[in-house]
């Protein structure tokens, strides 16, 4: 349930500079087990988050195109 409320609190960016610095932190090393799996976890979260935001912006560009194509071809209907 705590996903679902990140993904309408996280914008796209601020999800993808924390995952940016989550990787970076992995893959400097020094951390421990633990703290790895965490952060691993973490990503995995942000990840997430980052697909939900760029599959709505995918589907209202698809919607956005579709739209277009269908004025489009009602224009060109009536200029027969």
């Amino acid at each position: 349930m705590a996903a679902k409320t990140e993904e309408s609190t996280l914008g796209y960016e601020q999800a993808r500079d924390e995952l940016i610095e989550v990787v970076r932190r992995l893959e400097a090393g020094g951390t421990t087990l633990e703290e790895s799996l965490a952060l691993w976890e973490r990503g995995e979260e942000l990840a997430k988050v980052c697909r939900h935001w760029l599959e709505g912006a995918r589907a209202r560009l698809d919607a956005a195109l579709s739209e277009g194509e269908d004025q489009s071809a009602a224009a060109g209907d009536t200029e027969d």
